[in-house]
């Protein structure tokens, strides 16, 4: 086994919780992805797994060991950095091997692992190059190389495509993914992307101010948000939430996606509002609606949208698309009570 647990995990810094009462899991071979916002203790909690920050309180269990005190060169696990953190001296080959050839792995062994791990990566060609000679993309692979090459179970990752343009990124999430399945790594991956978290990860554990605030697939998070922060962080646009009010709810938030929201002419029963914005994507359109009481709505429609600032509009939704959320804790509410109350509120689509 090379499963990770976390048990009640926390970490002060001065008076300051970073992390606070962190307990989870992650499965062998599993892509693990560390979600949420500057700040919220997910890079703190990764170093603690790497052994680079002591606890203050709780445990490290990796491969069925305790490893809560002991040094990172004794826990099994390689780590890629948001920096490439490669010795400009030295040539693509010789960074990557360089930890093998601090641990005394011999010379013909470091050499056939050098050539299968550069063919995985891309950088075969590349080997008597220096650092300085590889684009941002190049470097990356020679970080991301130099962790496979160690052969060990566990792969922690901090922000490690932060520093590459949106196509490089796109190209390294493939790449990363592909080769974690390929070699059943299992993987735990510090981003505050949500892109990268959703188009990666086996589970996602979203933090925030030190705490989780929901663990689940991609899918999990995406369809059923547990809070308002998670409805907020997931989605590109974020979830709008509309205040309860202005549909009959004073006591708790709505939330709907901004693909589950059709628009209807400004005479029909709905929730009306005057388009505040449109922004063209080619597959599609997000159009900005201004609520009375609201902010602005985001509705997701196929295409160029056919309206234009100003204009008068009827926002719909189902039913069934909606996610209530109590309006002080933020806190998911159960859909038993939030269907009932549906049928009393009048407000209907």
């Amino acid at each position: 086994m090379s499963g990770i647990s976390l048990e009640q995990l926390s970490k002060r810094f001065g008076d300051q919780k970073a992390v606070d009462d962190v307990s989870f899991e992650v499965k062998q071979g599993e892509f693990c992805v560390l979600l949420g916002p500057s700040g919220c203790g997910k890079s703190t909690t990764l170093r603690m797994i790497a052994g680079l920050e002591e606890p203050t309180g709780g445990s490290i269990v990796i491969n069925d060991r305790d490893v809560t005190h002991l040094p990172p060169s004794r826990r099994q696990i390689s780590m890629v950095f948001q920096s490439y953190a490669l010795f400009p001296h030295l040539t693509v080959g010789d960074n990557i091997v360089f930890g093998l050839r601090m641990r005394g792995v011999a010379r013909g062994e470091r050499d056939v692992r050098m050539k299968r791990v550069s063919e995985l990566v891309g950088l075969g060609d590349m080997l008597d190059r220096r650092p300085a000679q590889l684009s941002g993309g190049q470097r990356q692979r020679v970080a991301l190389a130099r962790a496979i090459v160690s052969e060990q179970p566990v792969c922690l990752m901090d922000e490690p495509l932060s520093n590459l343009d949106a196509k490089l990124r796109h190209e390294m999430r493939v790449e990363i993914r592909g080769l974690q399945l390929r070699l059943g790594i299992t993987m735990v991956y510090v981003t505050h992307d949500q892109v990268e978290a959703m188009t990666m990860a086996d589970r996602i554990v979203l933090m925030n101010a030190g705490r989780i605030e929901q663990i689940g697939s991609p899918a999990d998070l995406y369809a059923r948000p547990a809070s308002l922060f998670a409805a907020r962080f997931i989605g590109a646009p974020a979830m709008n939430l509309i205040a309860g009010a202005s549909v009959g709810r004073p006591d708790r938030i709505i939330g709907v996606r901004a693909e589950d929201i059709r628009l209807a002419a400004c005479n029909e029963v709905g929730l009306p509002g005057h388009v505040h914005s449109v922004e063209y994507l080619g597959a599609d359109s997000v159009i900005g609606v201004k609520v009375s009481g609201c902010d602005v709505v985001n509705v997701r429609v196929a295409g160029l949208a056919r309206v234009t600032p100003g204009a008068a509009v009827t926002l719909f939704w189902d039913r069934s698309g909606e996610h209530a959320f109590h309006a002080h804790s933020g806190g998911r509410l159960a859909s038993d009570s939030h269907t009932a109350d549906r049928a009393a509120d009048g407000f209907s689509f």
